[in-house]
């Protein structure tokens, strides 16, 4: 059984994304249609004959308003049954019809109904936006008829139907832009998607080359030695034996320190509280206290990993040689740079001009925080001297703004 392609896993988002956004549509368009009906019918109960009519029509909406509703937030997908959906409101429209033929809280009703019917069909709606406005305008003959009725209200009256349209038109243009919108939104998405993908597997690659890769390249040359060796001295051939195990001991090593750095950067999680973790499992550990200062920023997926990884190994470095009391990280932004600070209270050392001269010390691991600041584009600063601890600072330009798009 093959798994979906991205192309799939796309295609089934946007397919999601637009049906949540028809049925919010709906929605809204039920929930407009439902106040304006029912203050119509609330102004009209102070000037009406017979208010029982006119209460059984707010009663009616309110109640089909809230069931509709409640369908649609629950079952999105509702949408796709358009013929069901517009048949159940053909039949509430002919019991307000009933109820108060010719009333505003018929017309009103009519234009929901003709909007709902745009949002569900687009154009094609238009035999239903045809049978609203016939029906409207049989309402309006009805009032028409009547001798008391002024001619500004005749002309407003004879407007309604037409507006039904109107309404029926601007709604299946809203959900025309309303599903375009959210494909463009979905293709960027999807695009950052397989850009962050590509990203990772970049820098996976290279991590694997910088590390396991040529350990076992080192180690076949030894083992490539060995035949021969055992062949032309016993003596050499022990040697590069345990050239193969220790290589190959230390490849299975780089590779669970690969994996273990993979695993300090959660995605799903805010950055700040990604670091706190890294602090708190550290400190666990060591017992050795620490306090995060962290700003709420989001850098990008390369930085976020390269940032975690130079966070514990500068914490694995005063594990190491610090013999500290406490450790203090902080996390912030200075101008246009995102500046991590790694400070501890320890022994602290002298620190050389160019920290290539710390391979001497055994201090390998700034070594490894310098280059890994490098390789997102930053900087690392070591400061220490005998007894006053050490202070690695790295900072990370921040990626410019995107400008906003202003249409020509």
């Amino acid at each position: 059984m093959t798994s979906p392609s991205s192309a799939d896993r796309i295609h089934s988002a946007t397919q999601v994304e637009r049906l949540a956004a028809v049925a919010a549509l709906c929605r809204a368009v039920l929930l407009g249609r439902a106040v304006v009906t029912v203050t119509a019918s609330a102004a009209g109960l102070l000037i009406v004959d017979r208010p029982d009519r006119l209460l059984m029509v707010i009663g009616l909406v309110v109640l089909s308003t809230a069931v509709e509703v409640a369908v649609l937030s629950r079952h999105p997908h509702c949408v796709r049954f358009v013929g069901p959906a517009l048949a159940i409101d053909a039949l509430l429209l002919g019991a307000v019809l009933a109820l108060q033929a010719g009333g505003a809280a018929f017309f009103l009703f009519a234009a929901g109904g003709a909007a709902l019917a745009g949002v569900l069909l687009g154009t094609r709606a238009w035999p239903l936006w045809a049978v609203d406005a016939l029906l409207g305008f049989i309402a309006a003959a009805r009032i028409l008829r009547a001798d008391d009725v002024p001619s500004e209200v005749s002309a407003f009256v004879v407007a309604f139907p037409m507006a039904t349209v109107v309404t029926g038109i601007v709604a299946a243009w809203v959900t025309q832009a309303t599903v375009r919108h959210v494909d463009m939104l979905v293709d960027i998405i999807g695009m950052a998607q397989r850009s962050a993908a590509a990203s990772e597997r970049a820098r996976l690659a290279r991590e694997l080359h910088d590390s396991v890769a040529k350990t076992l390249r080192g180690v076949s040359f030894a083992a490539l030695a060995l035949p021969a060796s055992l062949r032309s001295g016993p003596e050499l051939a022990e040697q590069l034996a345990n050239v193969v195990a220790a290589g190959a001991d230390a490849a299975a090593g780089e590779a669970r320190d690969l994996i273990e750095g993979l695993r300090l950067d959660d995605a799903d999680q805010d950055f700040p509280d990604c670091l706190d973790r890294i602090c708190r499992e550290w400190s666990a550990v060591t017992g050795t206290p620490v306090r995060l200062t962290a700003e709420d920023v989001d850098p990008t997926a390369t930085v976020r990993y390269e940032l975690s990884r130079i966070l514990r190994e500068a914490l694995h470095n005063v594990e190491r040689h610090a013999e500290a009391g406490r450790v203090t990280v902080d996390l912030a932004h200075a101008g246009a740079v995102l500046r991590l600070t790694v400070e501890d209270d320890g022994k602290g050392f002298e620190v050389p001009a160019d920290l290539a001269e710390l391979r001497a010390t055994g201090h390998y691991g700034l070594l490894g925080i310098a280059e890994r600041a490098r390789t997102i584009g930053g900087t690392a600063t070591v400061r220490s001297s005998p007894g006053r601890g050490v202070t690695v600072e790295v900072g990370v330009p921040r990626p410019a703004p995107v400008p906003a798009h202003r249409p020509a």
